[in-house]
């Protein structure tokens, strides 16, 4: 009884630091680029569309999603697709200015 309390009690540690650990670390996009690296994005974001989205998707109408709705998609679409984080930020940039 006492080695299951023990287990759990190390468990419960392991799963606080772990999340306190995780709400220190940034979120990949929460940094705003600036204007020179927003372009070279764009850039790199509507050379990488055909290769990663158009297998799949259509072209979508520009406005149709709020550029907030965007950064969900990518991220989720990002598991989905195995799309690298340099790829994923160009992407998303590409994908709010459309």
């Amino acid at each position: 009884m006492r080695k299951l309390f023990i287990t759990r009690k190390l468990f419960v540690t392991i799963v606080l630091a772990g999340v306190a650990l995780g709400s220190l670390s940034r979120p990949v996009f929460a940094q705003a680029p600036s204007k020179e690296e927003k372009r070279r994005l764009i850039l790199k974001g509507s050379k990488l569309w055909p290769v990663y989205c158009n297998q799949c998707h259509n072209a979508r109408p520009p406005g149709e999603k709020a550029p907030y709705e965007w950064d969900q998609e990518i991220m989720h679409m990002r598991m989905l697709g195995n799309i690298p984080a340099d790829d994923a930020r160009a992407l998303v940039e590409y994908l709010k200015t459309r």
